[in-house]
């Protein structure tokens, strides 16, 4: 079996505290492979390492910083096939997922690499003559990333690719549950030309690892993406450095009685179901007006039941397992907690036996709006369904949540999008669409308790990893004083 290192100022060793942990196939239960078990002797020396770099790198020119990116992409499509079995072996979802994993930080990297030629500051006009005015972007510094597990290369390239554009420095800590995922991609990174130290990885507990990139003064900036809980400490204990939080959601898709409804069952089962419910953008409430409930209903039942659960490497899986037996039986303890609030089992809620952590899709009807599994986020592929008879109700049960990440509506009234596009309290809405399919070159995050109001991807994913500054040049010749000089 193979023991993988962490990177620290170019050079792959092993951890200061001379242990490892496993990481495991999801479907199988088999082991991909040991890790380094990181301590906070490893993250300083991480620290080091990227304020060494951190001048030489800063000072590469913005399109230099681009084109090692744009090599970067150009691997990452070479090994598109290769990664994106490793995304479904470590992490579970089916390959065209896996597949689609790889592809998000494919188009991640092409976008950014891009930026190297833009990160575009503003000029406007000053209010005393012969002066000038203008904004630049600088880098933060070093700064400390912390992935989650379920986008083991995407979500990544979503913090790595800004962060380095930008010409910051990296300490990089990914999910226990996905460490090999995080390493094949910055192996890519280093065949790209990435100067040593400019971004470091050390793998371990978030309790240890990640305390420690939290904590040091000498970091910068925080990317977290991660629950709600850990964000809330992430936040305290950062103090005042730069913080990005994405924690999470309950995301919902409202069905109108003038809906499409086998195109909103397509978008239902994919929100609800793919990713085997775990993502932060999983419709895992549906709201729903009465008139077609029962009809939809019928067809919801009929399409789950035959829904393939299996390995996700197996061309005919539709449902993969979940990331580990901690998930599997956080799934199983909502629907317990859902059956004694009194909604109905509707499909599903048991536990697969044999090999890997498989769980039934599953759906619950007669869902009040404040029970517990219509208010928590489950993440797993649990559905409840909840009854309305008018937009108005359907709104408010949407903003009936402290989250408020992703949202939908299907509805063939244009009046009615546009309604709720504006009431809908979340940072993506969708018409007639699932809650799923974020594109790199567009704002992503949410409001309420999903963060603390930073967004990643496009043009925001370059403001979160860099400083504005104001610049002055005043060619008068003499003294002009603003807000005095002024005739």
């Amino acid at each position: 079996m193979e023991v993988h290192k962490i990177l620290i100022d170019g050079k792959w060793i092993k951890s200061d505290s001379g242990e490892t942990f496993e990481s495991v196939n999801p479907a199988t239960e088999e082991v991909i492979g040991k890790f380094q078990q990181g301590n906070g002797e490893d993250v300083k020396a991480a620290i080091d390492a990227a304020e060494d770099a951190f001048e030489k790198w800063s000072s590469y020119p913005a399109p230099r910083r681009g084109e090692v990116l744009f090599k970067a992409y150009q691997l990452l499509k070479r090994d598109k096939e290769r990664l994106g079995k490793l995304v479904t072996s470590e992490m579970g979802k089916v390959l065209p997922e896996g597949l689609g994993d790889v592809q998000e930080a494919i188009d991640m990297t092409a976008y950014m690499a891009g930026e190297g030629r833009r990160l575009f500051g503003h000029t406007t006009p000053s209010e005393l003559p012969d002066k000038f005015c203008m904004t630049i972007r600088q880098p933060l510094g070093v700064v400390g990333l912390i992935s989650p597990w379920n986008f083991p290369v995407a979500i990544p390239a979503w913090k790595l690719m800004p962060a380095l554009v930008c010409g910051n420095t990296v300490v990089f800590k990914p999910a226990s549950d996905t460490p090999l995922c995080a390493i094949e991609l910055v192996k890519i990174l280093e065949e790209a030309g990435l100067p040593k130290g400019v971004v470091n990885l050390v793998t371990g507990p978030g309790s240890i690892v990640g305390e420690e990139i939290v904590t040091n003064p000498k970091i910068r900036a925080i990317s977290f993406t991660g629950s709600r809980e850990v964000g809330i400490e992430v936040r305290k204990k950062a103090e005042l450095k730069k913080v990005g939080l994405e924690l999470g959601g309950k995301n919902g898709i409202i069905i109108m009685d003038d809906a499409d409804l086998d195109l909103a069952l397509d978008g239902v089962l994919w929100g609800g179901f793919g990713t085997t419910g775990q993502r932060c953008t999983a419709a895992s409430r549906v709201i729903i007006h009465k008139k077609i409930k029962n009809k939809f209903l019928d067809m919801l039942f009929e399409r789950t039941k035959i829904l393939k659960v299996g390995d996700g490497l197996k061309k005919d899986t539709e449902v993969g397992p979940l990331v580990n037996k901690k998930a599997v039986e956080k799934v199983d303890k909502y629907t317990q907690i859902g059956l004694d609030e009194g909604a109905k089992l509707l499909y599903g809620g048991r536990k697969v036996g044999g090999k890997g952590f498989f769980y039934q899709p599953t759906i619950f009807t007669n869902v009040d709006v404040d029970m517990r599994i219509a208010q928590e986020e489950i993440f797993g592929p649990t559905v409840s369904v909840i009854e309305i008879d008018s937009l108005d109700e359907a709104i408010n049960v949407m903003n009936s949540i402290n989250y408020g990440l992703s949202s939908s509506i299907y509805t063939q009234d244009v009046n009615r999008a546009f309604k709720a596009i504006e009431k809908i309290e979340s940072g993506l809405t969708y018409v007639n669409a699932s809650t799923i399919g974020s594109e790199v070159h567009l704002p992503f995050g949410g409001v309420k308790d999903t963060g603390n109001g930073t967004r990643e991807g496009g043009i925001e994913g370059i403001h979160e990893f860099s400083e504005t500054k104001t610049v002055y040049v005043d060619y008068s010749g003499v003294l002009q004083r603003a807000q005095i000089d002024i005739e």
